[in-house]
């Protein structure tokens, strides 16, 4: 990211660009700092195309981009049945006393409602990073980072997934500017789609991309576990039961076995005199077995067998077949008590693959979530009403709907406007930034407009969306 071209003292032929707190002076055929906005021939204009949505379209749908863009435009009023008016290239309300750049009026089903759209500048956002695999990326809080610099840590794990929080004010400005533009440049490529190598401190190296398979250490991972260990003997015991005496699954957090496990009493499996090593919690389930690691079921195991102790001879016996497999299918081994009683691995049996087979038939394909985090504060909410503590009022009472450039939301409980949003629900490129650093993320309120009257919206500035035109992609400005 570029320094932004700030000059005292501006020659006559640049304009100054109010969009956000940078204040660029831009000079004429040029861009400013987030390459957002330029200067066209005196004129201040936003270089990305409002994006308007077909209502009638699935999963955020084609986009008609207008503003700014005449020579794609015929001329043709907006079709507004179906037409859903995003923030996406709608501009800023910097300086925070203005309204939103579009408050849009509708028909939709015979109701009269009213969007008001803004490109938010958040320097409170982030995103959470899910990455579906069972291999152990870091310690929990590690630092996690790019280019050397951190810019988020490791959190609680959920079931079958690693969990990063990245980014947050703290990134963005509370460090170096090193820090905060290297924070800033990675959650505006999470969120716009593209790929980012981080690295976990005492940990992996990792290659995220929103809605593709993670990359750990070099290796996409294929698929995410079917459950933990007491999970998947629970699930297939049944299908184990003509064709092998016991079966231990490998897991970090619950390695099942089959013999003890409440699903194999159930079925009549005969105690076997296994032995495993770890905490025991209740009867086939076991905690700590090995280390987190990159090994069997997201251990630090290459050899399974590490986590046996001796049969008890008094109940185990010679030629007792044994399947050993990971929560993901991905490392198996089949094996046999010699006459010591000790574990020979054998060729695995054609059941028993095909029983494998269907663990990794029922585990879904891996994949990289990214959801970006951010607070609309209380200038972009006085864009919507001079009064803005009736939004968020409006907003937890369910009256107005908050989505993100036309993608659907999950806001936070508690205070404020704290909202979340799957990044490959919004069309491309729909994020931006600008220098402070802060990421510059699309947010609409649509709600009725007799609710927006009550709330002290901005009503002389509500404009029916027929009348929106390409010629409004421009704003005028007077030279320096």
């Amino acid at each position: 990211m570029s320094e932004p071209a700030v000059s005292i003292a501006p020659a006559s032929d640049k304009i100054r660009c109010d969009a956000c707190p940078v204040l660029c002076y831009i000079k004429n055929g040029n861009t400013g700092a987030c390459d957002r906005y330029a200067n066209i021939d005196g004129q201040l204009v936003r270089v990305d195309p409002h994006v308007l949505l077909d209502r009638t379209i699935k999963g955020g749908g084609d986009v008609i981009s207008f503003l700014g863009r005449e020579r794609d435009w015929d001329g043709r009023i907006i079709e507004t049945a179906n037409t859903f008016v995003t923030a996406i290239g709608a501009g800023t309300t910097y300086p925070d006393y203005k309204p939103a750049p579009f408050i849009v009026s509708s028909e939709v089903d015979g109701l009269d409602m009213v969007t008001v759209v803004t490109e938010g500048i958040f320097s409170y956002c982030g995103v959470k990073v899910k990455i579906d695999t069972d291999r152990h990326l870091g310690p929990e809080t590690a630092a996690v980072r790019v280019n050397g610099e951190q810019v988020g840590h490791v959190t609680t794990a959920e079931y079958g997934s690693q969990m990063l929080a990245l980014g947050g004010v703290r990134h963005l400005t509370g460090g170096s500017k090193k820090e905060g533009r290297t924070t800033c440049e990675v959650l505006l490529s999470l969120c716009n789609g593209k790929p980012v190598e981080m690295t976990v401190d005492s940990g992996v190296t990792v290659i995220v991309e929103a809605g593709k398979a993670p990359i750990i250490n070099g290796t996409a991972e294929e698929r995410m576990r079917v459950g933990c260990g007491s999970a998947t003997i629970g699930m297939f015991a049944r299908q184990w039961i003509d064709q092998i005496d016991e079966v231990v699954v490998v897991d970090d957090h619950i390695t099942g076995v089959l013999s003890e496990h409440q699903a194999g009493k159930f079925l009549g499996v005969r105690d076997t005199g296994i032995k495993i090593k770890g905490h025991r919690s209740t009867p086939g389930r076991y905690f700590k077995v090995a280390e987190p690691g990159t090994g069997w079921g997201g251990t630090d195991l290459n050899d399974p067998l590490a986590i046996l102790k001796p049969f008890d001879a008094k109940e185990a016996w010679q030629g007792l077949r044994l399947l050993m497999v990971s929560t993901t299918g991905e490392h198996s081994a089949y094996f046999e008590l010699d006459d010591q009683l000790a574990p020979v691995e054998k060729e695995m049996p054609a059941g028993l693959r095909l029983s494998v087979e269907r663990i990794k038939e029922n585990c879904e394909p891996a994949l990289s979530t990214v959801l970006f985090m951010g607070g609309a504060g209380g200038s972009l909410r006085a864009g919507v009403t001079e009064n803005p503590v009736r939004l968020t009022k409006s907003v937890k009472d369910s009256l107005t709907r908050v989505t993100s450039g036309g993608a659907p939301t999950y806001v936070w409980p508690g205070g404020g406007i704290t909202f979340m949003v799957d990044v490959t629900r919004l069309p491309a490129n729909a994020f931006g930034y600008v220098p402070t650093p802060a990421l510059v993320a699309p947010i609409e309120f649509t709600m009725r407009r007799e609710d927006y009257r009550r709330l002290g919206g901005h009503m002389d500035h509500v404009r029916p969306l027929a009348e929106i035109t390409a010629s409004q992609g421009k704003k005028r400005m007077g030279l320096k």
